[in-house]
């Protein structure tokens, strides 16, 4: 019992002794490192370089435990990643497989009804050469021109949509006005309502809609297509998407991605073949020997 009595009357003072020399210390550096002085920035400094250096065996472990977070946390993405790859190449799988559908089935039916497509609608493509560069004409430059056959007036496409139509032909170039153009006009049609329209550009990324009929019959995603209307540009062309502006005008949203245009499709349309003779689809008038006959028959 003395002896246990002696050690716990020697631990508690030793106790508290080191409880007070580590305060103090602890005291002495917050006070060393917060005195301004020049002797005590330089002894600072010297003893950051001798002591700061020899702790990165010390730092090892911490530095390799944020690093191996770092790639777990790029493994998660990189799974997440996949994962939604994987999802959207089955469903690309699946567009697939019904585009492809569709064009069998399209096949047959145009084997079916014996439909004759026009011959002479076929492309040429160029690559985009520079751009006007202002915002008061939008048209493009064209490395085709009057050697390779294009004509002023044919359609220009992206492989998805209209983007113009080629006005100016040179041996070599040819200058595409935009359909964003403030001098295009190009009649359309709306789908399914089959609303008749001018889409007719003013400098915008989305042109208005012009001359609609009857606004009711039109809806924002409704699609816009080319009409043929005056021989210029063939049917059936897409142009885009309508759209509500927030002032509540009706715009086209351009299928053509005009902020990568690298290569245009320069479509060869001649335009429709006037009918100069009726009385080849009409027929044969009806000889009016019956009226003749009534008539003689009255005198």
């Amino acid at each position: 019992m003395a002896k246990e009595r002696s050690s716990s009357e020697y631990t508690g003072p030793v106790r508290r002794l080191l409880l007070s020399v580590i305060v103090l210390c602890l005291l002495a550096i917050f006070l060393v490192w917060r005195i301004d002085s020049p002797r005590v920035e330089r002894f600072r400094a010297q003893v950051t370089d001798k002591f700061v250096p020899s702790l990165d065996w010390a730092m090892a472990p911490v530095t390799g435990a944020i690093n191996l977070l770092k790639d777990f946390q790029s493994y998660q993405r990189l799974a997440e990643q996949n994962r939604e790859l994987r999802s959207e190449l089955r469903r690309m799988q699946a567009w697939k497989e019904a585009a492809l559908q569709l064009e069998q089935e399209n096949a047959r039916l145009l084997d079916l009804n014996n439909v004759r497509l026009d011959p002479r609608l076929t492309y040429i493509t160029g690559v985009v050469l520079a751009d006007s560069g202002s915002p008061f004409r939008q048209s493009v430059l064209l490395n085709v021109g009057a050697r390779d056959g294009v004509v002023d007036g044919w359609a220009t496409m992206d492989g998805i949509g209209v983007v113009g139509r080629i006005s100016g032909v040179g041996e070599n170039t040819a200058r595409v006005i935009l359909l964003t153009d403030a001098s295009s006009r190009i009649p359309a049609v709306i789908q399914p309502s089959g609303q008749r329209v001018i889409v007719s550009g003013d400098n915008s990324a989305a042109p208005p809609i012009e001359f609609l009929e009857d606004s009711d019959l039109v809806r924002p995603g409704h699609r816009v297509i080319s009409s043929g209307d005056g021989g210029v540009f063939p049917a059936g062309l897409l142009i885009g998407q309508v759209a509500l502006d927030p002032t509540g005008k009706l715009r086209v949203r351009l299928a053509a991605d005009y902020q990568r245009l690298e290569f245009l499709r320069v479509l060869r349309h001649h335009g429709t073949d006037p009918v100069s003779d009726a009385a080849q689809i009409i027929g044969p008038l009806l000889p009016a020997q019956p009226v003749v006959a009534q008539e003689e028959v009255s005198q």
